[in-house]
């Protein structure tokens, strides 16, 4: 347990600085997710908000602007949880490379598998035949598309390296991320138990991050 609340504040630490965030915005992020798990959207208010962070409204608004900035902030909040490291490419091995590599898939299964990310996502599937949600297109925009670019930064340093090979580094991305979530996440949306899926989080890591280097491994 003990391991899990360093990690957990280690996430919203990189999450705050990833959104350019200060830690006490962070914490008024994680508190307002914590009420969109409890009781959904009908309870993410900004009245609702400031009054469990235990800020005025008068700071939300100055920091995030209107409930829809809010909830951009929050994704791109959630989204800097998934840390990538910034490496460049005299500073990487084979070795280093692939640690980095699996660091980040663990981070990402992890993140993925939150109670946060599920209830963000199964919101914006309800919303998704309403006309003009936004929801899914935040989290295209704020979360996914955020969280590939930091990762393609790094493929990017492993192809200057010579020790990866491909064409395009968000096509290369997509690859990596294929291979790291699988049908995992669409299980856990459906239902299934997190907790129980939760040990085959670091061998699932491992085995994607090596058949990504079998596909783009540099041969030398």
């Amino acid at each position: 347990m003990w391991v899990a609340n360093v990690q957990a504040t280690e996430q919203g630490r990189a999450g705050a600085a990833a959104a350019g965030l200060t830690e006490r915005q962070g914490a008024v992020l994680e508190r307002a997710l914590g009420l969109l798990v409890e009781g959904g959207e009908r309870a993410l208010t900004t009245a609702g908000v400031a009054r469990a962070a235990n800020c005025s409204k008068e700071s939300l608004y100055k920091w995030f602007g209107d409930r829809d900035g809010l909830i951009a902030a929050m994704i791109a909040y959630q989204a800097g949880k998934v840390r990538t490291v910034e490496a460049s490419a005299g500073a990487l091995t084979a070795e280093t490379l692939r640690a980095h590599l699996v660091a980040f898939a663990v981070d990402l299964i992890d993140v993925l598998s939150g109670d946060v990310s599920l209830a963000l996502n199964r919101l914006a599937i309800g919303q998704a035949s309403r006309e003009g949600a936004g929801l899914g297109r935040l989290l295209q925009e704020r979360g996914r598309r955020q969280i590939g670019k930091r990762a393609a930064a790094l493929l990017e340093a492993g192809r200057k390296a010579k020790l990866l090979a491909f064409d395009r580094a968000d096509e290369a991305y997509g690859t990596l991320y294929g291979l790291i979530v699988s049908d995992m996440h669409l299980r856990m949306l459906l239902g299934e138990d997190a907790a129980a899926l939760r040990k085959e989080f670091s061998p699932r890591a491992e085995k994607a991050v090596d058949a990504f280097l079998t596909l783009h491994g540099a041969k030398r």
